[in-house]
């Protein structure tokens, strides 16, 4: 299920990007922010996508493996 949502946060890395920089380019068109003042967000944007997949990759070795036959005795 993991590996599902690792690639899920892979896939929309492109759109989100695109969509915030639409955004931002409408806001820099209305008036508001200008556009070279914004790159910030741009930069967190992308900070926050890798964040989610790093959360939804699962981490090779994340438990050890069992010992091999019972206890040592």
């Amino acid at each position: 299920m993991n590996n599902r949502r690792a690639l899920f946060a892979q896939a929309i890395r492109g759109p989100i990007l695109l969509i915030t920089i639409g955004i931002l380019f409408a806001i820099h068109q209305a008036g508001g922010l200008p556009i070279y003042r914004s790159w910030p967000l741009i930069i967190i944007v992308i900070g926050v996508m890798k964040l989610m997949e790093r959360t939804a990759t699962p981490t090779a070795g994340a438990y050890p493996p069992p010992p091999p036959g019972g206890p040592v005795q």
